[in-house]
């Protein structure tokens, strides 16, 4: 259950780091020998062997220091790989000491360096991968070695990391394999074929990422679409290449409209393995997990990988505290795909999504991203989802015109480089013209959502109708344009107006008599409500359901119970729950409450109806557990393949899984 370690890990990592700041910030104070290096490129001799899962490397980094009279350098080793030695430029040998917590390494060197003046440091290490070792983001799969197919991911550190995630740099790598085996990897490919094995060169001479590999056998299946050849080594999902090649050109054409030329047309596809995350994307090289393939395409995971060639690859945050910009535009690159491949109409519900996952995230504010851990729920809900709320937001802010262009101007001018969120915000006013500055510091430097409360009054006039009315919300420094929708016995008319402050006062005049007056109509600002509340609630216990801390799942699902009373989704979550813990009754109670509430979302019912008769089968009564499984099939809602299911069940009795407890 790796999201219950970071839970768990965190309160006890933030106080040791309370405690041990002070402390740190006088030694630097005192002691200015230690202090940041500056990768700049790296030249990997790598021996590989899938077969025997091992690995044997000799890297040299070409670094420079960023402070005068520093004398300690941190790098970043997967803890699996056993460090024999490390010698820099002169064959001088380096002291390291190594954590065996995190995979790190501290160099202490026996001089001091001169800030600017590059050193050479040469690393040599080994290491055998057979699955049990314990990966770097805990629970997650970077690295495998096996007979059939291998990837080797960039956040794996299999080679000496520096700065991870935001330092950018050049790469020479020479990997050798087997014969029969492949490399697939970032750059100018060179090969040459020995007699027991084949050396793979991969030339990388733009500052990037261009660290991760895959070792496959067997030729790659081309698939050729809209100009664009895309090649693909699948092992499992094979039959899936034509759909993807497809969707992947087509991806890359919408979004080479808007971001200009991608750094390489023609991708390489690898297939992972379960446990890997959902999708990767390295230079040139999309990395996919099976599941996440699945048996048909999956046209969010294709529009944020492809689209992470740019955004995270192209252009990269300066610091991990600047991540919404790599993070966020790969998640709203899901809204501007589906945007222009279904409807404008057919991205609300994914946008809603979007808005529910930033809200589940309160502290920090998005500058200070740094202080999550990689990977966890915590990290995505900030940097991809309120990310993405945040450029939704500024899009319908500059209007959509602009929004393009400054979304192509940021990778014209930071193309193969990295970006601060003072230079985002400058290309976006110099676009625009406009002074972006608070809302900024809302969304990016604050935390918190506004929740709005409107307050009105109506008068008649010669000409129409006067609306008198204060807008009142929580956050002092919150200023925003909002939108008005007046809906008068003639059409509707809509408003804008500047809400600033706690309490924020209006006039409108209106010809025609109003009936209602509704702010931010569209919902376009984050913002809770009584509506988000509940969802937000839910979500944050599924995130808990699903690694198991039921205890505090069911307190969110309260939660969202204690806004609406009548919400299906919250009693379906809270009767699943109790399934989930064989505590059958209470889990009947909740479903009947689910189909009596709002029935929101609509398939709610079906899955009620098919919870219910699995717990009618499981308690010996056949009968009603058939007739709940019609039921269901009579809905015809297929969400999750519900009648499937539905369908199953009304044939063969459903049977409780076997506990290994």
């Amino acid at each position: 259950m790796p999201l219950l370690r970071h839970r768990l890990n965190r309160p006890v990592l933030l106080a040791v780091t309370a405690i041990a700041l002070p402390y740190a910030i006088f030694g630097q104070a005192a002691d200015r020998r230690s202090g940041r290096m500056l990768v700049e490129s790296y030249t990997i001799d790598a021996e590989i062997n899938p077969k025997a899962q091992t690995l044997a490397a000799n890297v040299q980094v070409r670094a420079t220091p960023m402070e005068d009279n520093q004398s300690t350098a941190t790098f970043e080793l997967n803890n699996a790989l056993g460090l024999a030695r490390v010698v820099d430029g002169e064959n001088r040998q380096i002291p390291v000491s190594r954590s065996q917590q995190e995979p790190t390494l501290k160099l202490s060197f026996p001089y001091t360096m001169s800030k600017g003046k590059p050193v050479t440091l040469n690393f040599t290490y080994d290491g055998k991968f057979t699955g049990q070792e314990e990966s770097p983001i805990y629970g997650i799969k970077l690295i495998s070695l096996q007979e059939a197919s291998s990837f080797l991911l960039y956040p794996a550190r299999w080679f000496p990391v520096l700065d991870y995630s935001v330092g950018r740099f050049t790469a020479d790598m020479k990997i050798s394999v087997p014969a029969g085996y492949r490399v697939v990897g970032s750059g100018t490919m060179t090969e040459e074929k020995q007699a027991e094995r084949t050396v793979f060169k991969f030339q990388y001479t733009k500052a990037g990422f261009p660290g991760s590999i895959a070792i496959v056998q067997g030729e790659a299946q081309p698939v050729s679409a809209n100009g664009i050849t895309t090649r693909f080594y699948l092992r499992s999902k094979k039959a899936m290449a034509q759909a993807y090649g497809e969707e992947i050109a087509k991806a890359i054409v919408y979004f080479t409209s808007i971001f200009g030329n991608p750094p390489q047309t023609n991708l390489n596809v690898v297939e992972t393995e379960e446990g890997a995350p959902n999708g990767y994307s390295a230079p040139g090289i999309l990395f996919l997990n099976p599941k996440a393939i699945g048996d048909a395409v999956a046209q969010n995971l294709v529009a944020n990988q492809v689209s992470r060639q740019w955004w995270g690859n192209m252009v990269s945050a300066i610091t991990r505290n600047h991540l919404w910009i790599d993070n966020g535009l790969a998640r709203y690159s899901e809204i501007l795909y589906k945007e222009q491949a279904d409807g404008p109409g057919a991205a609300e519900s994914s946008m809603k999504d979007m808005y529910v996952e930033a809200l589940t995230v309160d502290n920090p504010p998005l500058i200070q991203s740094a202080r999550l851990e990689d990977y966890s729920p915590e990290y995505w809900a900030a940097t991809a989802g309120k990310g993405a709320a945040v450029i939704h937001m500024l899009r319908w802010v500059v209007g959509d015109e602009n929004f393009k262009t400054i979304l192509g101007k940021v990778v014209q001018q930071f193309a193969y480089k990295s970006i601060h969120t003072e230079d985002f915000r400058k290309v976006a006013e110099a676009v625009s013209g406009q002074d972006l500055r608070s809302f900024f510091i809302q969304w990016i430097e604050s935390s918190g959502a506004p929740e709005f409360r409107l307050e009105y009054t109506v008068f008649r006039t010669k000409t129409g109708f006067r609306i008198m009315g204060k807008v009142n919300q929580d956050l002092d420094t919150f200023r925003m344009p909002v939108d008005i929708r007046i809906e008068t016995e003639g059409n509707p008319e809509e408003k804008r107006i500047e809400v600033v402050g706690t309490s924020s006062e209006f006039v409108i005049e209106t010809f025609g008599k109003p009936k209602t007056i509704t702010i931010d109509p569209l919902g376009r600002v984050l913002r809770f409500s009584d509506q988000m509340r509940v969802a937000v609630a839910i979500r944050k216990g599924e995130q808990f359901q699903e690694i198991g801390e039921f205890t505090d799942a069911l307190k969110e699902y309260q939660k969202a119970l204690e806004v609406s009373r009548n919400s299906s989704l919250a009693h379906y979550r809270v009767g699943d729950l109790f399934f989930t813990q064989n505590n059958y009754q209470s889990a009947a109670n909740e479903l009947r409450e689910a189909l009596g509430g709002d029935l929101e979302p609509k398939w709610t019912e079906v899955w009620s109806r098919i919870r219910l008769g699995q717990i009618f089968d499981i308690s010996g009564q056949r009968d009603r557990a058939v007739n709940e499984y019609k039921l269901a099939l009579r809905t015809k809602d297929n969400t999750y393949r519900a009648l499937e299911e539905a369908g199953k069940y009304s044939q063969n009795p459903y049977e409780r899984k076997r506990s290994n407890n």
